[in-house]
């Protein structure tokens, strides 16, 4: 949520509600575990749809948008971590050792509780600021 609400972004609800993993074991439910965060100005914001009826053989059921392509020109700049990279290697590592650091032995309040997610949410920002590479996004840009 932190990450969401760093980038202005709200969960999206899909047009037709239902869960997005179906299990296959009986003693179990189906549930909604894949979300869709997105700028609640676009005009796609709440109007994803969920395809129950195409979801095998995977367990999980797509999300459908439609993305609309802007003939203006596009100039962002993001922070990103490439996946399968030394610096993803690098930016777990540094998660795993410090939310380990993190002393849980004393949560007896919604308080503690509260300072424990701070504590958490810090492990994640201090790795990514050591680990991300910034890039320039254009509207000819192949990533």
């Amino acid at each position: 949520m932190s990450i969401a609400d760093s980038l202005d972004l709200d969960l999206a609800s899909p047009i037709n509600l239902g869960p997005t993993r179906f299990v296959d074991n009986y003693r179990n439910f189906n549930s909604v575990l894949d979300l869709v965060f997105m700028y609640p100005n676009n005009t796609g914001f709440n109007k994803h749809t969920l395809n129950p009826n195409i979801h095998l053989p995977s367990n999980h059921v797509p999300l459908i948008i439609d993305v609309g392509i802007k003939k203006e020109n596009i100039d962002i700049t993001i922070q990103v971590i490439k996946k399968d990279s030394k610096e993803e290697e690098a930016f777990i590592k540094d998660v795993i050792k410090n939310v380990r650091h993190i002393d849980i032995s004393d949560l007896k309040s919604q308080e503690d509780i509260q300072r424990y997610i701070t504590l958490l949410t810090m492990a994640f920002k201090d790795a990514w600021s050591i680990h991300f590479t910034t890039k320039h996004i254009i509207k000819y840009s192949k990533e």
